[in-house]
C-alpha cells in the first residue's frame, strides 16, 4: 500500500499493543520531529492555560493544531485542535482538560513510519 520500504525513526512509545502508527511521506522526515516536540509543548501550555483560566490562548493553541495538523499527515491533532477551540469558546473547562489528556496519550503513543 505504501511501498516496500519503510523505516521507523522515532517510537516513543515501547509499549507496541498501545502504539498508533501514521505513515508519512519521506519528505516530512526531517520536520515532524520538530513539530511532535512543539505540540508536547502546547499540551504543557494548555495545561498551564487551564490552571489560569487562559481561554484566549487555549482557544489560539487549538485554532493552529486544526490548521497544522492535517498538514503534517496528522488529522488526529488537527480532530484534538479543533475540538479544543470549540470547548475554549464555550468555555468548557471539563472538555478542555479530556482534549488535553487526548492529545498527551496521541504524542506518547505516536509512532511516525516513513514511506520511500
Amino acid at each position: 500500500m505504501y511501498g516496500t520500504v519503510y523505516r521507523i525513526t522515532m517510537v516513543p512509545n515501547k509499549n507496541a499493543k498501545s502504539a498508533i502508527t501514521v505513515h508519512l511521506d519521506q519528505d516530512l522526515e526531517e520536520i515532524v520531529p520538530g513539530f511532535l516536540e512543539n505540540r508536547r509543548r502546547d499540551a504543557q501550555t494548555l495545561e498551564t492555560a487551564l490552571q489560569q483560566n487562559n481561554l484566549a490562548q487555549i482557544h489560539l493553541i487549538g485554532h493552529r493544531m486544526k490548521g497544522d495538523g492535517g498538514g503534517y499527515g496528522f488529522d488526529a491533532i488537527s480532530m484534538v485542535g479543533a475540538a479544543l477551540e470549540q470547548a475554549a469558546a464555550r468555555a468548557d473547562r471539563v472538555a478542555i482538560q479530556r482534549h488535553t489528556a487526548e492529545l498527551i496519550d496521541f504524542l506518547a503513543r505516536v509512532t511516525v513510519m516513513y514511506r520511500k
